[in-house]
């Protein structure tokens, strides 16, 4: 029997993932589901606050934010200037903070007090990062940040928008994803019985913003969007603007995934006056 030559061995994974692309490809191009344009006036959110401006995502929400007719002040809170950030302060639509402490917020106050809604983008990369210091980032940052919002706060409605990460479980072998779930487990326990609604959100592969991509991001992102696996930074931005408009449409505890984040960006798009 004479056996299978080299590359036609090598050539059979490579035939099972063509197939396998292009099925993801078919199968999305086949979902027709739509977020129907919201009709309504959206619900009070002329004052915002960013966390995590500085970063890929944070990037995306604050371009997102900047361009919203609805915002009137944007209170970024950061431990460095950005040239977009910068931007925003120098058309009077941002108001930069420098804060270092992420586990107290008491120089912060007056501005956070004043906020309807909270998108918070503060993250980093699980790689060479020990699951303590993980936590305190993902997990304490933004637990203590509610509570201290919470005891602040008496506004009648209040929303914060938390970027998870998709692929998570309680009982997962990854770090990481066991302490994304405790971050949105906490977060929403700490929101029930208040005013506040938490929305997390579940992104695969974050694109950064056109001016802040590079070859090899965009390459990544063009890879994986065909099959519904990446979303802009600036689309998360504009779905959380969207999920913010439509108020208690949404409920503590809410999630988004990546197909969610981009069909609620296309949504508020399509209500935007420069659309129609």
């Amino acid at each position: 029997m004479k056996l299978p030559r080299l590359r036609t061995i090598l050539l059979i994974p490579v035939v099972l993932f063509g197939l396998f692309y292009a099925t993801g490809v078919v199968m999305l191009a086949l979902n027709d589901r739509v977020v129907e344009t919201l009709e309504r006036p959206p619900a009070d959110h002329d004052t915002v606050a960013i966390f995590g401006a500085s970063g890929t995502a944070g990037d995306g929400i604050l371009k997102a934010a900047l361009a919203d007719p609805n915002i009137e002040t944007i209170h970024v809170i950061t431990r460095r200037a950005t040239p977009r950030i910068e931007e925003g302060v120098a058309a009077g639509k941002v108001t930069m903070t420098l804060h270092m402490d992420y586990l107290d917020y008491a120089a912060i106050h007056e501005q956070i007090a004043d906020v309807d809604a909270v998108y918070w983008a503060i993250g980093l990369s699980s790689i060479g990062v020990d699951e303590e210091t993980y936590g305190m980032i993902h997990v304490d940052f933004p637990v203590r940040f509610v509570e201290e919002w919470l005891a602040v706060s008496d506004k009648p409605a209040i929303s914060f928008h938390y970027i998870s990460s998709s692929d998570i479980a309680e009982d997962s072998s990854a770090m990481w994803a066991r302490e994304k779930v405790r971050a949105e487990n906490s977060l929403f326990g700490l929101a029930d019985g208040t005013p506040l609604r938490v929305i997390a959100y579940r992104p695969d592969y974050i694109g950064p913003t056109d001016e802040e991509a590079h070859v090899g991001q965009r390459a990544i992102f063009w890879f994986f969007r065909p099959v519904g696996a990446a979303v802009r930074a600036t689309e998360i931005g504009r779905a959380m603007l969207e999920v913010t408009a439509r108020g208690n449409a949404f409920e503590n505890g809410d999630k988004l995934g990546t197909h969610s984040i981009i069909l609620h960006s296309d949504a508020y798009d399509r209500r935007q006056p420069d659309s129609r």
